[in-house]
């Protein structure tokens, strides 16, 4: 049992590309026409939320939500290179009115994994003048919709979208190049650092001062296999630096090292104003491979479920900056819903018990979504989607979470009724 701190806000996370639905001229969904997904499924479905946003707000307020993370779809938003629709900047501006007027508080993430095709064809973020393509796009945004929202992220994981688009080769577009891999991460930090100052600059000049930037960083637990053996303990420091930490000391303050550099004469300086982690899992690091722990719980995914680790990558980041701390994504891939909500529970225990200055948590996912290259076969949310009649039914983790905003943590009938019966597969 515990209970929330005072003004702790519990919401949930999406991203326009996974529930979005519609045809629009991106990466993913070029990505999909090609039949890359591991199910087939396609992007153009999702959860149709595009046409669903009212249905999906009364149902965010519904189940108490308090503060909602949602990003914008880019190739949307700009169909041609310097050509903006106004349209999509309404459809925007209607969903962050409808967010408000519900009470639910806006996070708006401006880039999640998704880009125009036109982008991806002028060679997207693997050159540093495309920075400014970027910028023009981020200009544009804040400029339609920064009355609307003071919270943003500007870039979404910038290592997982290096890692899985350029060195595993599993993300669009498909390449495996240490290099490349490199070069894209030193881009996205040039990225992020520009936009925090001109997401500033933009709100300021409209005479608005509760502005409040940072990035979403993926972090992992890197442990080493076997915690006694040296040579284990240092590959797992490695793994950390290049994967992580680096990044996060260029994104954070403008300090660079090895083997980042300062492609566009970023200043040292703060670039956020809290820190925003996205935490799943830990890993078992030998040499220079990591994977899960054996004989350890797991979800459908073979994922390691380690909660400490969360609080773990939390203090690193503290450490580095000591600034209040978002959880921006946590979440389980568990297709049965079997044990979403120990996971839940044991993971907002640990933040309920800190003395970190944890501010809000959003679960990953408000709703089953398209999950990137796992298709529609990944199911990580509160809500259950049928995918072939869009009906949405809140799950028992969906009830479990609710009851816990309005209770405001979790007392002994909740665990009676929603953890004592989940069991981890242990694996």
């Amino acid at each position: 049992m515990f209970k929330l701190k005072e003004n702790f806000l519990l919401g949930v996370a999406t991203a326009s590309t996974q529930i979005e639905g519609g045809r629009v001229n991106s990466n993913w969904n070029d990505f999909c026409n090609r039949k890359m997904t591991n199910d087939g499924s396609d992007v153009a479905r999702a959860n149709m939320h595009y046409e669903k946003v009212e249905e999906d707000t009364e149902l965010l307020k519904k189940m108490g939500i308090q503060t909602y993370r949602m990003s914008l779809e880019w190739a949307r938003i700009e169909p041609e290179k310097g050509k903006f629709d106004t349209k999509a900047l309404d459809h925007y501006k209607e969903e962050l009115s409808l967010l408000k007027k519900a009470g639910i508080r806006p996070l708006i993430s401006l880039y999640h994994f998704s880009h125009p095709m036109w982008f991806e064809n002028s060679g997207g973020f693997t050159k540093k003048e495309n920075v400014e393509v970027f910028l023009n796009y981020v200009k544009t945004c804040i400029s339609e919709l920064g009355s609307l929202c003071s919270d943003y992220v500007t870039i979404n994981e910038p290592n997982v979208y290096a890692v899985q688009s350029f060195f595993l080769g599993l993300w669009p577009p498909e390449k495996k190049s240490i290099a490349k891999t490199l070069k894209v991460m030193n881009v996205l930090i040039a990225a992020h650092c520009k936009a925090y100052d001109l997401i500033h600059k933009i709100r300021k000049e409209k005479g608005l001062t509760d502005t409040r930037v940072s990035f979403a960083h993926h972090m992992q637990a890197f442990h080493p296999k076997d915690k006694n053996r040296k040579a284990d303990q240092r590959a797992a420091k490695r793994i950390s630096k290049i994967f992580q930490d680096g990044i996060m000391e260029a994104c954070f303050k403008g300090e660079f090292s090895f083997p980042f550099k300062n492609i566009l004469n970023i200043k040292k300086k703060n670039y956020v104003d809290f820190i925003a982690i996205n935490y799943y899992s830990r890993q078992a690091v030998r040499g220079l491979s990591y994977k899960a722990f054996e004989n350890t719980p797991k979800n459908d995914l073979g994922w390691d479920i380690y909660p400490l680790g969360l609080i773990e990558c939390a203090q690193t980041c503290y450490n580095c900056l000591p600034l209040p701390i978002v959880i921006s994504e946590n979440g389980t891939c568990d297709n049965k819903d079997e044990f979403r909500c120990r996971y839940i529970y044991d993971h907002l225990k640990l933040i309920s018990e800190s003395p970190l200055p944890f501010e809000a948590y959003y679960h990953w996912c408000f709703i089953d979504n398209f999950e990137w290259k796992e298709g529609e076969s990944a199911r990580f949310g509160l809500v259950h989607c049928n995918y072939e009649t869009q009906e949405r039914t809140i799950k028992k983790s969906g009830e479990f979470y609710s009851e816990m905003i309005k209770k405001r943590g979790v007392d002994k009938s909740m665990m009676e009724k929603y953890i004592e019966p989940c069991k981890y597969n242990v694996k």
